[in-house]
């Protein structure tokens, strides 16, 4: 019955609270599924300018789309769903109330699927934290990673987000192999687990 309730109290929640920012969040965590990918896989997307689009009633508006920017799915998103929830559980609605989006992504089977908003220090954060997992096998390494991107200021995860995407594929790659060893330290070393068990705390 608990559980019946939880879910009955989530969907109300989406249905008058959250959606309503969905058309103008920056950012937007999809949770869906693909066939070639365990589920679920969650998808980070950020609203781009597209132009400029016009009513009926002739008004001007920012016409814009969302792009994919990285995915989590399979191990990388066990290891990370509790940095994943923790980044979510600060997106607020207009009065700084949190939604509570953390509890859309339950520790034991995520069983949601559809858009969740996200601001523009959430969204940056995750996009950042997707695209570093990209190619690390030490799962440990992944975690550290999250845990210490989750620590970041906005302002911190808006830049090294840029500094890894958008200047140009080489510089960017560069960025990204240097990130992946200053938050996540070398493949093998016996501190990566140490720092770890501290940030987890």
């Amino acid at each position: 019955m608990a559980n019946h309730t939880t879910a009955l109290e989530l969907e109300r929640d989406l249905q008058h609270r959250i959606r309503s920012f969905l058309a103008r969040a920056p950012w937007v965590l999809r949770i869906t599924e693909y066939k070639d990918k365990p589920a679920p896989v969650l998808v980070v997307k950020e609203r781009v300018y597209s132009g400029p689009a016009q009513t009926e009633n002739r008004e001007r508006i920012e016409k814009t789309v969302l792009k994919d920017r990285g995915l989590l799915y399979g191990q990388p998103l066990r290891r990370c769903l509790p940095v994943v929830s923790t980044i979510v559980s600060s997106v607020c609605d207009e009065a700084r109330i949190p939604l509570g989006l953390e509890r859309f992504l339950s520790p034991g089977r995520i069983t949601f699927r559809g858009n969740l908003p996200l601001d523009e220090e959430a969204g940056a954060k995750l996009a950042l934290i997707f695209k570093l997992r990209e190619g690390v096998q030490d799962m440990d390494r992944v975690e550290l990673m999250a845990w210490r991107v989750q620590r970041f200021s906005k302002e911190e995860a808006i830049y090294w987000l840029a500094r890894a995407t958008l200047y140009g594929e080489a510089a960017s790659r560069w960025a990204r192999a240097g990130m992946r060893i200053m938050l996540g330290g070398q493949p093998g070393d016996k501190a990566i687990l140490q720092m770890l068990e501290k940030l987890r705390r």
